[in-house]
């Protein structure tokens, strides 16, 4: 059998404001070319499908044209479990109709662990794969609170449920696996934090775990398990160095930060119960780009990507302590009539020199939002006749917002 893992979809995830439903049906598209071409037997999606716990209904239609068009190409099973950001409720739904078509999912534990395990049947009609499906597991499910404990408590408690529902759920594939006449191979999917996995500088990852909290060994993913489909991370990589233990990490970068990685999709195909791993590079289906640097820098670079006439959506990021008033007002000319979109400027030097200049005993929750206006200013050395002008702007914004928020 042949597999395809793949995770961290996103589905509805904007970047800075700006809806990205083409790219999602791009990709959407192309995976179901690649499943054809290349003779998928099973999907396997390890979380996140969704961005957040209440997609619109134009993310939900994306959903759901996929998960047809999946019954008319030669897979023949999807098993999809929940991550973090997905409800699992709103997953759980449609389950009983979905199971009908060889679409399984799992938004969540239950009383038997033998919900979460599925056996697939090979093209002969014999068991091909046994899949342990294993959904993001949330402290209320695995861990009893108990008042007074440490942080250290809560994550040992949290850690150890972990361990004892993959316990149970290899336990039960096990006796499975006994039963067959042939040693089906074993697949595990989680959507979990493996301890030594990489992160990058604005992944998207809305970290739920701080610092080492809930993360788990590779001791959690024992030798005779044939293949480990991860989700959770954006970056793709190898838990242990091993072949077998993987991210397939996100299919579109979810931010600025990931616009360099290789994305990818993840093929494993079974033969003689031997898995051959193979990656599959997503194409780019919309380029992101930073430009970093000073006034100079910036409008140079941004008269290169013009030539190419490409549609690039920008993160301007302007390190320079200079203040420039109609630097916004110059890149917009500039992009004028070009496939080129501005989606943020940042200015990173004004920013890290005004943070630095908090004092060890303050932290950002000690100032006002004037104060650290006010802190920007002294940094940027306005004179007292700009610095009035600039107060009282800001004064009004902030009377504004106050005046929408009651509203609300």
């Amino acid at each position: 059998m042949k597999l395809l893992h793949t995770s961290d979809w996103h589905l509805g995830k904007t970047l800075y404001g700006r809806k990205r439903h083409e790219e999602f049906k791009l990709f959407l598209n192309w995976l179901i070319k690649i499943i054809t071409d290349e003779k998928i037997d099973a999907l396997l999606i390890s979380g996140d499908i969704f961005d957040n716990k209440t997609p619109n209904n134009t993310v939900l239609k994306l959903y759901y044209q996929f998960l047809k068009k999946i019954c008319d190409s030669p897979c023949k099973d999807v098993v999809i479990i929940a991550g973090n950001h997905d409800s699992p409720s709103l997953l759980n739904a449609p389950k009983e109709i979905l199971s009908f078509l060889n679409i399984h999912i799992v938004g969540s534990i239950s009383e038997s662990v033998e919900d979460e395990i599925f056996i697939l049947k090979n093209r002969q009609d014999n068991p091909g794969l046994i899949v342990c499906a294993v959904p993001y597991l949330r402290d209320k499910d695995i861990r009893k609170s108990e008042a007074g404990e440490s942080i250290e408590e809560k994550d040992k408690k949290l850690v150890q449920g972990i361990y004892n529902h993959y316990k149970k759920i290899y336990s039960a594939a096990k006796t499975i696996q006994t039963q067959q006449k042939t040693e089906t191979p074993i697949v595990v999917m989680g959507h979990l934090f493996a301890a030594g996995s990489k992160t990058t500088d604005k992944d998207g990852v809305r970290e739920l775990y701080i610092g080492s909290l809930g993360r788990v060994g590779a001791d959690l993913f024992p030798d005779y398990i044939d293949y480990t489909a991860l989700g959770h991370l954006h970056m793709p990589q190898k838990i242990n160095k091993s072949d077998f233990i993987r991210y397939s990490g996100s299919p579109l970068p979810m931010s600025f930060g990931e616009a360099m990685q290789k994305k990818i999709v993840i093929t494993v195909n079974f033969e003689n119960n031997i898995a051959d791993v193979n990656e599959i590079t997503v194409p780019c289906f919309q380029k992101l780009k930073t430009i970093k640097g000073n006034q100079d820098t910036i409008l140079s670079e941004i008269e290169t990507l013009k030539q190419k006439n490409e549609s690039i959506w920008l993160e301007i990021v302007y390190e320079s302590l200079e203040l420039i008033g109609d630097l916004q007002t110059k890149l917009s000319s500039l992009i004028k009539d070009t496939k080129i979109e501005i989606l943020r400027i940042k200015n990173s030097a004004i920013a890290e020199k005004t943070l630095s200049r908090i004092t060890v005993n303050e932290t950002l929750d000690d100032l006002s939002v004037k104060d650290v206006f006010t802190r920007c200013l002294d940094t940027s050395n306005i004179i007292e006749t700009q610095r009035k002008e600039l107060i009282h702007a800001f004064d009004e914004i902030v009377s504004q917002l106050n005046q929408v928020d009651k509203s609300k």
